[in-house]
């Protein structure tokens, strides 16, 4: 139950408020298209609520579980080298 809720419903801050189902089978895409046209589409009818520009919707390239730091990746490439 709650690997289903987790993978099909949940929407994580660090895929832009998508499930991991909606990017791993590219259905992302077109969900950012519209979020974002829907954000222009609001800031044109109503510009005064706006202080700056709308969110960045655009997709991150690579998405990792689990990120190293600048220090591990280096010291890993070291030790791949050696």
């Amino acid at each position: 139950e709650f690997v289903r809720w987790y993978n099909h419903q949940h929407l994580h801050s660090g895929i832009k408020f998508l499930s991991p189902y909606q990017r791993h089978y590219g259905l992302d895409i077109e969900i950012m298209k519209k979020r974002n046209e829907t954000y222009l589409k609001a800031k044109a009818k109503h510009p005064e609520r706006w202080s700056g520009d709308i969110r960045d919707w655009t997709l991150p390239e690579y998405v990792t579980l689990n990120p190293m730091d600048t220090a591990e990746v280096d010291n890993y490439l070291n030790q791949q080298s050696s």
